[in-house]
């Protein structure tokens, strides 16, 4: 018996990380404040290595994107898509249904948008044609959020691969339409023609009304999650799909409604992105939102609230990049591993306020870590 008990210690890791019960909001703050300043300096060392000052870059990356009403305009268009489909992924990650495929999603949105556009703007008035276009992306949008719920429900198939693998049909679909059909007339590049003005939405204080649209949805669901009881559904399946089943409900038939709603909401996104940004389709619609968005629902903690900080956050990042590459002649791939560094220690910071590691030195002694 002895033997058998000295074994197992033996076997003990070295290491092992535990979900803390609790921890201060005062220590969790700090947690967050020193990780932004180690960004802040690990962001400084790259640029040094390029040979700019760190102040002047980081200044301008807070000019080029706060600095004038068009930097302003440009970075609220830049948070708009990132908001609305990190509340999209957010409802499908409650119920610890892995939704990669929210680029997806997006794309099938503006696609289903861009055939109203094209084809019946002639033949509806203004108002009817954007209605006609919203909601046909927020169908297409729910479809293909649909499919792998379906299969997931029915089947239990892995949702991982198989969002991530309706990105790529979707963009064949796109690249297909593009290069065929919907090739603008007359063009040896292969492009569709840009909206007419009929198609575009309407702005407000400079930017498209989607800004609003966006806010709008931060309180649906909002009140969706906290005060119905399709919210409360959500909660218990992520949190036990055998708890869940044992009360009576449904976990496929959850499953499946909320990658509808969370696909719609996507395809509202696609729409927003052909009618109110880039007055047109292409192969970079969705531009990499529904992958970042999933870094905005998990710095947020999947509280819709909180998305529209970090969703601002993150649109000044990209929008000051973008300003210190033409200021200072940083490459774009600096730049990018520039924001990378500063997310990378965020997310590293949720880790750390959430668990903690136990370091075994020797038999019968922890460290706390």
């Amino acid at each position: 018996m002895h033997s058998n008990t000295t074994a197992a210690e033996g076997k003990e890791p070295l290491l092992r990380i535990v979900r803390r019960p609790s921890i201060p909001q005062g220590k969790a703050w700090i947690i967050r404040i020193s990780a932004i300043l180690l960004a802040l300096l690990s962001g400084g060392i790259l640029i040094l290595a390029l040979g700019h000052d760190p102040l002047q870059v980081y200044s301008e990356m807070a000019v080029g994107s706060l600095g004038s009403k068009t930097a302003l305009i440009e970075t609220i268009k830049i948070a708009i898509p990132l908001l609305i489909t990190a509340l999209a992924v957010s409802l499908s990650f409650r119920m610890q249904f892995w939704n990669i495929g929210a680029e997806g999603q997006i794309l099938m949105g503006a696609i289903a948008a861009t055939y109203f556009a094209l084809f019946w703007v002639d033949s509806l008035p203004p108002w009817l044609l954007l209605c006609m276009m919203v909601l046909a992306a927020a169908i297409a949008g729910a479809i293909w959020g649909g499919i792998p719920a379906l299969f997931k429900a029915k089947w239990g198939t892995n949702e991982t691969l198989f969002t991530l693998m309706l990105n790529y049909v979707a963009l064949g679909i796109e690249k297909y339409l593009q290069n065929g059909p919907w090739k603008k007339p007359g063009t040896g590049f292969p492009k569709i023609a840009m909206f007419e003005d009929a198609a575009r939405l309407p702005k407000i204080f400079g930017i498209h009304i989607g800004w609003i649209i966006a806010l709008l949805l931060v309180v649906i669901i909002l009140v969706y999650l906290s005060r119905s009881k399709q919210g409360y559904e959500i909660s218990v399946v992520g949190q036990s799909p055998r708890t869940a089943k044992y009360a009576g409900i449904s976990v496929g038939k959850v499953i499946i409604r909320t990658m509808l709603l969370a696909g719609a909401l996507a395809g509202i996104v696609g729409f927003l992105q052909v009618s109110g940004a880039d007055y047109t389709l292409s192969e970079g619609t969705a531009g990499g939102v529904g992958f970042t968005a999933i870094t905005v629902a998990w710095l947020a903690q999947l509280h819709p609230v909180v998305m529209v900080a970090v969703a601002s956050f993150i649109a000044i990042l990209e929008k000051g990049a973008n300003r210190i590459q033409s200021s200072f002649g940083i490459p774009e791939s600096a730049a990018d591993v520039l924001i990378g560094i500063i997310l990378f220690f965020m997310l590293g910071c949720e880790f750390f306020i959430n668990y903690r590691i136990i370091f075994r030195r020797r038999k019968g002694a922890e460290i706390d870590g």
